[in-house]
């Protein structure tokens, strides 16, 4: 089908949440992980709108999602609660989600905190460190902390390069993810292609800079409830990782949550950035999935 975009804005304590629908059918929110947004799914989207009416969104002090106290402390479950937020304005039926990396952590907190607003859950390698064995937990944390110092010595946009090669992502993914291709995305609606690029660069900064700010302190700050996430039905939980992934600790962070549910881990094609640079594959995966 040919696909209408719509845009929309919602408030929620403390921030206002830039959202986009398109396509028909049941509710699929995307979450995306790292300095991402909304766009970071424009690839993916276009294979599943003919399926699910598809949500993305930005994440609240990232992209045109400002924050009210640009100083104000963000919790996982304050991006789990915006998301209660947003899906009780869009739908008053249980919604499909998917979650990469913090975005799958998000998708997780959701589905504890607000059962019944979720169907099926896909978690695309959560930071789930907690449940990893020791020596891949230490080399999750090691590698986080040499993130956290690169960006200190050569900025944020260095160190989540660096990082997510280290996962395996290329170079052309992460620009993908962050918004620096594909600026035709129909959400210009005035100003010359030179103006649209200026704005993604810049918005692609802003996140570098707010992931730094925001993300690693509330992961770090996360309990992770796994008996209240092995009270939910056992088939709407599905822990997910990449093919490409199987030898880093994002993968291992699936495979052990897998474990604790008593459940298998779903491959999705590529790596920790599958949805990026298998787009058509990717949304297939995802489709027999929720399907299924």
């Amino acid at each position: 089908m040919m696909e209408t975009r719509k845009v929309g804005s919602l408030q929620v304590p403390g921030a206002s949440l830039y959202y986009e629908l398109r396509g028909s059918g049941p509710l699929l929110l995307l979450i995306a992980g790292g300095a991402g947004d909304a766009d970071s799914y424009d690839r993916v989207a276009g294979y599943l709108v003919d399926h699910y009416t598809v949500v993305t969104y930005d994440r609240r002090g990232y992209s045109r999602s400002p924050l009210n106290d640009p100083h104000q402390l963000i919790r996982i479950g304050t991006h789990s609660d915006d998301l209660h937020h947003l899906l009780a304005a869009l739908t008053g039926e249980p919604a499909c989600v998917l979650g990469c990396s913090i975005g799958a952590l998000i998708a997780l907190d959701l589905g504890i905190r607000f059962p019944e607003q979720v169907h099926t859950l896909v978690a695309h390698e959560p930071p789930v460190t907690a449940l990893l064995s020791d020596a891949w937990r230490s080399q999750a944390a090691r590698m986080q902390a040499n993130m956290a110092e690169m960006a200190r010595r050569e900025g944020a946009a260095v160190a989540i390069q660096r990082f997510a090669e280290s996962l395996g992502v290329k170079r052309a993914d992460l620009e993908s993810r962050a918004g620096l291709q594909g600026v035709g995305t129909g959400l210009t609606k005035s100003g010359s292609e030179a103006d649209a690029q200026a704005e993604s660069v810049r918005m692609a900064e802003n996140n570098r800079e707010a992931f730094f700010q925001h993300d690693p302190q509330s992961v770090d700050r996360y309990t992770f409830d796994l008996s209240a996430l092995k009270a939910m039905p056992p088939t709407s939980i599905l822990p997910a990782g990449g093919s490409a992934s199987r030898e880093t600790w994002p993968y291992q962070c699936s495979l052990a949550l897998a474990e604790c549910l008593g459940t298998l881990l779903v491959e999705f094609p590529g790596d920790h950035a599958g949805f990026s640079n298998h787009p058509q594959e990717f949304a297939e995966r995802l489709h027999a999935v929720l399907a299924g």
